[in-house]
């Protein structure tokens, strides 16, 4: 049976092995600036790290500090989705390149205050897809919490989100180009994803506006194929030719629904969608779509976050090169 009062390791146990004070193992392993150890030290001290399994306490070195090497991400309650996880993961990625971690809450705030979030870890940043009140941003930044930032509401200190709109309008102007005066947009069922669902709606109806066409017919469309094909049949009705639709999965909703009807895209009505998930390939006929490089995305909010922890000014996301079209045979 394995012993379970096995000792964890500790400094003092490496500063033993590598023959040096544990004030030197503190320096070489938090790279502490200005320290004068020559580079055999530095190496020694890192082999019996190496050798003993030690890396130093995160809750020491928030103690240290002041605050931990953690990102806290508030997630709303929302579906994570293909589009989503991406960004999360590109996110993690590439803040650990920095040293730092992303840890992400999912859910609404009446399932824990987030007063209690942050102060359990004592975040380097906390980043949230909603607004945060005058008080709660008073508070972390009292806290020594470096970018407390909302990514909609009224405290848009940075802009790190892909602006919803420009992915509308990417969809209208791609459908525009190819002689369609007449759109639709086809809107999700879910209420959560208002967030992104109504600034893509807009894009649609800017990019018509633009361009005097007619005031999109935007229509709610379950991901149920009879009630897709009873939105197909009004869109049909009032002279729609194509259909801008929230998401990949409600645009494979509109392809169930014309397949329904006998019909079928783009000869009867062209479909485009955004996200470019697995399906959008796999569909018949694959669908068009507006895709954003998640990468990008992450790296400039990962890049946000140290420029803010160091006093610097935040990057400036280039989203008018990241956004793009991903033509298929469905449009």
């Amino acid at each position: 049976m394995a012993d379970s009062t096995t000792k964890r390791v500790t400094s003092a146990d490496v500063a033993r092995l590598a023959g040096v004070s544990r004030a030197t193992v503190s320096y070489v392993l938090n790279d502490t600036p200005r320290q004068t150890i020559s580079a055999g030290t530095r190496d020694r001290v890192r082999e019996a790290a190496a050798q003993l399994g030690y890396s130093p306490s995160a809750a020491a070195r928030t103690l240290r500090t002041g605050r931990s090497d953690v990102v806290l991400c508030l997630l709303p309650d929302w579906p994570i989705g293909t589009e989503v996880g991406s960004n999360l993961g590109h996110l993690s990625a590439a803040l650990a390149h920095h040293g730092l971690t992303l840890v992400v809450h999912p859910g609404n705030r009446a399932d824990r205050p987030i007063a209690d979030l942050w102060k359990a870890i004592t975040p380097a940043a906390v980043i949230a897809y909603s607004g945060f009140s005058d008080a709660e941003i008073a508070a972390m930044r009292s806290a020594g919490v470096a970018l407390v930032v909302a990514l909609s509401g009224r405290h848009r200190g940075h802009e790190l989100a892909v602006p919803q709109e420009l992915v509308g309008r990417r969809q209208a102007e791609h459908l525009a180009q190819a002689g369609h005066t007449r759109l639709g947009y086809a809107y999700p069922d879910d209420p959560r994803v208002r967030f992104f669902a109504e600034p893509r709606l807009a894009g649609v109806r800017a990019a018509c506006a633009a361009r005097r066409l007619p005031t999109p017919v935007g229509l709610t469309v379950p991901l149920d194929p009879p009630a897709a094909a009873d939105a197909v049949r009004r869109w049909q009705a009032t002279g729609v030719t194509a259909v801008c639709a929230y998401n990949d999965e409600v645009a494979l909703a509109v392809l169930a629904g014309l397949r329904q009807l006998g019909s079928s895209a783009p000869a009867d009505l062209a479909v485009i969608g955004v996200d470019d998930i697995p399906a959008a390939r796999l569909a018949d006929p694959p669908l068009t779509t507006v895709t954003t490089d998640q990468s990008v995305v992450g790296a400039h909010l990962a890049a946000t976050v140290v420029a803010a922890m160091n006093g610097r000014a935040a990057p400036t996301l280039p989203a008018a090169d990241i956004v793009r079209i991903v033509p298929r045979q469905s449009a």
